[in-house]
């Protein structure tokens, strides 16, 4: 099956592409959010392969998989095809609806021609989809190891643009957390983030670092901090996870149904995780057990067979 996605997402697009299809990627002179093409920083298979927007004509294109509102336009115009009757079409949802959330339209509400699929039943029961079909299919990882070793007596956060996101990703937590334990912050855009809080390099490092070199740096931290107040459900929380790191998490969002007892800390209360994090700096040994039962905890819900079952299941079903 040739399946049609554009490059939104590095970290779920390299594991959707593990199936057993081929996927075209768009991509433009610019590399342009609608053009990124192949992924620079995270491994992805032959079968993933760059077409120009004015190839899209003379291509097969057997379903056709959107992540943003915008893209059913750009598909259409670049392929010649009506969407959802001449070539079917799944919307993925990734993103927890913002705004005034209880009452959040889902922008694919009350269609009969595309099946939505949400990344968490989390995000399923916050949008209003109205009558759309709507499934849940959860994150799957490929799994980096078990490369724990927490011989950095730090915490790892991973975050992008945390001081343009601010309250969403938790930045404003992040003083009273470097109280408790020392962080490392990796990601993208966060340059000045110690200083935008105002403190200093030992209470608080940020890095931007490549995806090829993410793992084996969060993997050497004692700990797994996700800070985050709202977000679909943080992959790079399921990747600590894999790598058989300790997570201390706030209790939000899909959070509460990803990390169970054992694996972490779970709370609401900062002053909480503050002390979640103390404890695992202090006591190695309790960050590992720990880290090694967040481990299978991942491993059994989101490794990467029962993903991609689940979604050869629903790509044969929307063909059909």
């Amino acid at each position: 099956m040739n399946i049609l996605l554009w490059h939104v997402h590095g970290s779920w697009t390299t594991a959707f592409v593990q199936g057993p299809h081929s996927y075209l990627v768009p991509v433009t002179p610019d590399r342009g959010p609608d053009g990124l093409g192949r992924a620079r920083t995270f491994d992805w298979p032959d079968a993933v392969r760059e077409v120009a927007p004015d190839e899209l004509r003379r291509t097969p294109v057997d379903l056709v998989v959107l992540q943003r509102p915008h893209e059913w336009e750009l598909a259409e115009r670049w392929l010649g095809r009506r969407l959802g009757r001449d070539v079917p079409v799944v919307y993925l949802e990734h993103n927890a609806p913002s705004g005034a959330v209880p009452e959040t339209r889902h922008p694919c509400a009350d269609r009969d021609d595309l099946t939505l699929v949400h990344v968490t039943h989390f995000n399923r029961l916050f949008w209003d989809s109205g009558t759309t079909r709507a499934e849940v299919i959860e994150h799957g990882i490929v799994d980096p190891g078990h490369l724990y070793t927490g011989h950095v007596p730090r915490a790892a956060v991973v975050v992008n643009d945390p001081v343009r996101r601010g309250r969403f990703t938790g930045t404003d937590l992040l003083p009273g957390l470097a109280e408790a334990a020392p962080l490392d912050v990796f990601g993208m855009r966060t340059d000045g983030l110690a200083a935008h809080l105002g403190l200093s390099a030992d209470r608080l490092r940020a890095r931007d670092l490549p995806q090829r070199e993410l793992h084996a740096a969060m993997a050497q931290r004692r700990l797994y901090l996700h800070p985050v107040r709202w977000t679909s459900l943080g992959l790079s929380l399921l990747e600590a996870m894999h790598l058989g790191m300790p997570v201390v998490c706030l209790a939000t969002t899909e959070s509460v149904e990803a990390v169970p007892a054992g694996a972490g800390v779970l709370s609401t209360r900062p002053e909480e995780l503050a002390r979640a994090a103390r404890h695992y700096l202090n006591e190695p040994e309790a960050a590992a057990r720990d880290g090694a039962t967040a481990r299978q905890a991942a491993l059994d819900r989101y490794g990467l067979k029962r993903f991609l079952d689940d979604w050869e299941r629903l790509l044969t079903e929307v063909r059909s």
